[in-house]
């Protein structure tokens, strides 16, 4: 991951060196990137371009993390030149829309993807 960076903290058994990231909603808080569970995104064919099932654009990016604490972390970033890339705290069932738009199933959002079945 090209966004987390070394700080130079151990973790708390003293085996290695975190790598904190940063959430970019100005709150300070952030997560081990070496402790997460990371669900990439899906793209599809268009006959001329890889698009990504999350963004729908060819340019523009997203994986979703899910820490060792169950919360869920969307990064968004692109290949627009000035862009910034984001690290947002997403809900349960925001997560359940991006895993199902994505082609993934987690017990976690269990119920939340069966709200998404049509029936």
């Amino acid at each position: 991951m090209t966004a987390a960076y070394n700080d130079g903290y151990r973790d708390g058994q003293g085996e290695g060196i975190m790598k904190r990231q940063a959430l970019t909603d100005g709150s300070g808080r952030w997560f081990d990137v070496d402790s997460v569970e990371e669900f990439t995104e899906d793209t599809r064919w268009d006959g001329h371009n890889r698009s990504s099932c999350a963004t729908g654009s060819q340019w523009e990016h997203e994986t979703l993390y899910r820490t060792k604490g169950g919360l869920w972390v969307l990064h968004h970033w692109s290949q627009w030149q000035g862009t910034q890339a984001t690290w947002v705290v997403y809900t349960a069932e925001r997560a359940a829309v991006w895993l199902s738009l994505n082609g993934y199933d987690h017990p976690a959002v269990a119920t939340q993807m069966a709200a998404l079945e049509i029936k």
